[in-house]
């Protein structure tokens, strides 16, 4: 039985005047391949629209699933960590949060392994006591890179510099040539998170667990670049592995 994979969905929004007519939960149809070839099977979670509801839901699916990816998606809710949201912070989706910390929580909780990735990597380091920038420019002056480029997303457009005794160093080695699409980024690693990857004007760029291989979590878009860079396809391939190994009765 191969081991089954869970990704988390945006939202795509209807502003016309029949509300809700044509409102539809989605997902990275590249993280779906991705998935596939990796030899998993894709599930997707759409978040519900009643945050109290939230909790319970997160409770519900993580038994339905073996591993778990948190795709980018809109900015995080800066009142998830303690802050008014600034005047240059973009698209939030309050609901999306809600549902998506709780979902950290009960993965955590299960020991199940996590792949994230720009806002999901967010996401996960809110949920556990970490803060962000709501906006690079306006907040970290030594921000000197263009971290949202304006060259197609499947084009690597900076490099960062990776931990070389890292989990992700395994992946990737001690450097990458990435594609990046955020303002949003981390400040402060939350407690159990070790930094282990940094661009050249200090902005983090990836985060994975202190205590084990349970999280890997990245700012740039793997789902871009693994059919051309087959060094950004080992994430998917390394989140199927590690969920394999904490199913161990799941195999390909």
């Amino acid at each position: 039985m191969k081991p089954v994979i869970a990704l988390t969905a945006d939202a795509l929004i209807d502003h016309s005047p029949v509300i809700n007519q044509h409102d539809a939960d989605m997902a990275p149809s590249a993280i779906k391949e991705a998935i596939l070839k990796a030899g998993g099977i894709p599930i997707i979670l759409p978040f519900p629209a009643d945050i109290h509801e939230a909790e319970a839901l997160a409770q519900a699916v993580v038994p339905l699933f073996d591993g778990l990816i948190l795709p980018g998606g809109p900015d995080v809710d800066p009142t998830f960590f303690g802050e008014e949201p600034i005047a240059e912070i973009g698209r939030t989706a309050y609901q999306k949060d809600a549902f998506e910390i709780a979902l950290v929580t009960e993965t955590k909780a299960a020991g199940k392994p996590v792949l994230a990735i720009c806002r999901g990597l967010q996401v996960y380091n809110v949920a556990l006591g970490g803060t962000l920038y709501q906006d690079l420019v306006a907040q970290n002056p030594d921000a000197r890179l263009r971290h949202a480029q304006a060259a197609p997303g499947n084009f690597p457009t900076h490099h960062v510099t990776v931990t070389p005794d890292s989990h992700l160093a395994t992946l990737v080695g001690t450097s990458s040539y990435v594609n990046s699409r955020h303002h949003q980024a981390i400040r402060q690693p939350a407690p159990g998170l070790k930094v282990t990857a940094t661009a050249t004007d200090g902005v983090i760029e990836a985060l994975e667990s202190v205590a084990d291989s349970q999280f890997v979590g990245v700012q740039w878009h793997p789902e871009n670049m693994w059919t051309v860079q087959t060094e950004q396809f080992s994430f998917f391939a390394d989140l199927v592995k590690r969920a394999q190994e904490f199913h161990p009765e799941v195999t390909k």
